[in-house]
């Protein structure tokens, strides 16, 4: 009996250990995110142990608890909600009630997870998307793109482009009586790679140049070339988000190959024939001081593994691979990063190629900020820091749309 008890206690240490992540000194409400941290790695590892026992894939298991949080598309006194199809995707659409002497602005909006979690159905974002209706008057169009692995790359990529052309036809903005000249692409984590690389391509076609006004990109992932930038070595345990989290997730969007997965460990994983790019890659220099001081810039090694994914080649995946003649079109922009976020510095570097060029940026960090905060400001995971996240992506848009 001794010694079970023994084994056991042991067992709870180690496992405590596995989970504990330190926090930052400036961190609001510590506790909250030492909880959520907790759940989340607690999540990771019971997945990791069930894909080895062959009961389930490792995302299966996150994509279950999360359709718990799924809600039905209701609507208020406010807000007239639906689901719907945009070219065979399925979309939810928030039209407000109230009368408008003129015509209303519109935003679409495109949720993160990683490419392969989550819906625009989750309580959190449709939240977030009521709360833009009704405070912007505006119509909101969320897209419920589908998901890796069953749908890997670019299929998420082609979902968001499909219903973004959609809804930009004159027929169908005169249909919601959405002004042509006041929309918006916004996206939050991989829903922001999705964002900027649509309004990239939207920006840069003949046929629909100049019918984007704004894009909002909240903690953006924006590459996949160098997986060691120094906010992915700096909370490479997270919070929340954490490296090998991060690359294992991504890495599913591409291929089940796990060779490709330990690659992307060990940042090794970029093909023969790429080295073009790496005049591109070493963005770090682009970083404020004070994040770049302690960095000793390596090159990806090229060519280690023998495979090749076009993904990784592509700026669809990375929209920091875009030359800069590419983002001189490019229309009003908000980026807003957080400090405790691996994800950090794809954000920073953003800001600082737009500016080079003379895009109008405007840039919000939140120095106490965690990747998916704004995913946290329903009960029972309400986070303070989400409402303030939300508050001024709001604010932005209300002056600038």
């Amino acid at each position: 009996m001794g010694c079970k008890t023994l084994c056991f206690g042991l067992t709870c240490i180690l496992f405590a250990y596995y989970i504990y992540t330190p926090l930052p000194e400036n961190i609001e409400e510590p506790w909250k995110i030492q909880v959520i941290d907790a759940l989340i790695k607690t999540t990771s590892l019971t997945a990791i142990l069930l894909e080895n026992m062959g009961l389930i894939r490792y995302e299966e298991l996150f994509s279950l608890l999360l359709k718990l949080d799924y809600t039905a598309p209701i609507s208020d006194e406010n807000i007239t909600v639906m689901d719907t199809n945009f070219t065979d995707i399925p979309v939810r659409l928030y039209l407000p009630k109230r009368k408008s002497k003129s015509q209303r602005r519109a935003v679409i909006f495109i949720h993160g997870g990683a490419f392969i979690l989550g819906s625009c159905k989750q309580m959190s974002w449709d939240f977030l998307n009521r709360w833009t209706a009704n405070k912007l008057g505006a119509v909101v169009v969320a897209v419920d793109y589908r998901l890796a692995p069953q749908y890997q790359f670019p299929v998420s990529h082609e979902d968001v482009i499909s219903v973004v052309k959609f809804f930009l036809q004159d027929k169908i903005l005169a249909k919601y009586g959405v002004d042509p000249s006041r929309i918006c692409i916004s996206g939050d984590s991989s829903g922001g790679i999705l964002a900027a690389e649509v309004t990239q391509l939207v920006q840069n076609d003949p046929g629909f140049k100049n019918k984007v006004k704004a894009q909002a990109l909240i903690y953006p992932g924006l590459q996949l070339v160098d997986t060691l930038m120094p906010s992915h070595r700096e909370h490479e345990h997270g919070p929340i988000l954490s490296r090998d989290m991060a690359i294992k997730m991504g890495c599913l969007y591409l291929t089940k190959d796990k060779a490709l997965l330990e690659a992307l460990r060990e940042n090794q994983h970029m093909p023969h024939g790429s080295r073009h790019l790496f005049t591109l890659v070493n963005w770090s220099t682009l970083l404020p001081e004070k994040y770049k001081r302690n960095h000793i810039y390596t090159e990806p090694i090229i060519g280690r593994f023998n495979f090749s994914y076009p993904g990784l080649l592509d700026s669809r995946l990375s929209p920091l691979l875009v030359n800069d003649s590419q983002l001189q079109n490019l229309p009003l922009t908000y980026i807003l990063t957080c400090e405790h976020d691996i994800l950090r510095d794809d954000g920073l570097i953003y800001v600082s190629r737009l500016q080079n060029v003379a895009v109008n940026v405007s840039h919000d960090h939140i120095e106490d900020g965690v990747h998916g905060a704004i995913s946290f400001m329903t009960i029972p995971f309400y986070l303070r820091v989400g409402i303030r996240i939300r508050d001024k992506y709001i604010s932005w848009l209300d002056k600038n749309l």
